[in-house]
């Protein structure tokens, strides 16, 4: 029995950990792994090699992926998802761990649908929105990246008695931004999921800085597109000098955490023994309160993923 791992979409800390586990967790079980390379656009092009040892020697440190990862938009059409599955027979490929997110997700239960590829997902990325999982691949050292940045920043606002603006990734999901203001105890975040009331904010923050409060942290996910109105909001309205950061794609990078780690080894683990004990699969790896489970696909990419209550009910100024 052979199987294979790919990476799709976005790359997240701690996709090589879960590579490393699951060429060594695949030759425990006495089967044989392969990688596939640069994602789906190397699923159509057959870029496909035997995995060894040696091969994941010393990248439990490295964020990134050492297969590569890809977006693919011949993936779209059915000659190119049929010439993937044909590849997948040529290498004799039984089935697919797939580390990625909704989009990769959709992309297999198609290919199941249509040729009957088994596969077994594992939620990775920063953004942490994938529907039916808590937790996913790779957001916890996105969380302590920026952490890091914030509390850096914090350093010159409150030198300087400015407001900082902080942009954070996650698409259209607010749970970065979220997390990072109450971890960070930021005075303002701003959240898809949620409307910022400006009106009640500036009434506590007008208040606060006639206290003696010198500098304001305000957190912004991406997907509001309001990082530059709260900008223009804090000079104009609350009257403070306001400078502007967007971290960007450093969010995706850098060492994994222990905790990333560890959670990568667990998710590779029941990701190859479901593929091992079954002859047709169609699921994906979650982990909610405390405890892994087997998802059906059709469910996940049918569902919406919301931020935890606690979280929200935590946040300042928010409807």
């Amino acid at each position: 029995m052979s199987l294979a791992i790919i990476c799709s979409g976005g790359d997240a800390p701690g996709m090589n950990p879960a590579i490393k586990k699951f060429v060594d967790y695949v030759y425990k079980c006495g089967k044989t792994p392969y990688f596939i390379y640069d994602g789906l656009e190397g699923l159509i092009d057959a870029k496909i090699k035997k995995a060894v040892h040696s091969d994941v020697a010393g990248i439990l440190h490295n964020g990134g992926a050492i297969i590569g990862s890809s977006r693919s938009k011949r993936f779209y059409e059915k000659s190119y998802r049929e010439k993937a599955s044909e590849n997948l027979r040529k290498f004799n490929i039984n089935g697919v761990v797939v580390l990625g997110g909704d989009g990769s997700y959709k992309a297999f239960e198609i290919l199941n649908a249509e040729f009957g590829i088994n596969f077994v997902g594992i939620p990775t990325t920063i953004d942490n929105d994938i529907f039916g999982t808590d937790y996913c691949l790779g957001v916890d050292t996105a969380l302590n990246v920026i952490r890091g940045a914030v509390d850096n920043i914090r350093d010159t606002a409150s030198t300087f008695k400015r407001a900082f603006v902080v942009e954070t990734m996650g698409r259209e999901c607010g749970y970065l931004a979220a997390v990072t203001a109450l971890s960070s105890g930021a005075e303002i975040c701003v959240i898809p999921e949620m409307n910022f009331n400006k009106e009640v904010a500036a009434h506590f923050l007008k208040k606060d800085l006639q206290e003696g409060r010198s500098y304001i942290l305000a957190i912004v996910a991406e997907g509001t597109k309001a990082t530059y109105e709260i900008k223009k909001w804090l000079e104009d309205d609350i009257l403070m000098e306001t400078r502007v950061t967007v971290l960007g794609h450093i969010q995706r990078g850098g060492n994994p955490t222990v905790f990333d780690r560890m959670m990568a080894f667990e998710f590779t683990v029941r990701a190859v023994d479901l593929l091992i004990k079954n002859k047709n699969m169609c699921k994906a790896i979650g982990f909610s309160e405390g405890k892994f489970t087997a998802l059906d696909i059709f469910k996940i990419n049918k569902g919406k993923y919301e931020i935890p209550s606690n979280i929200l009910r935590d946040l300042h100024f928010l409807d």
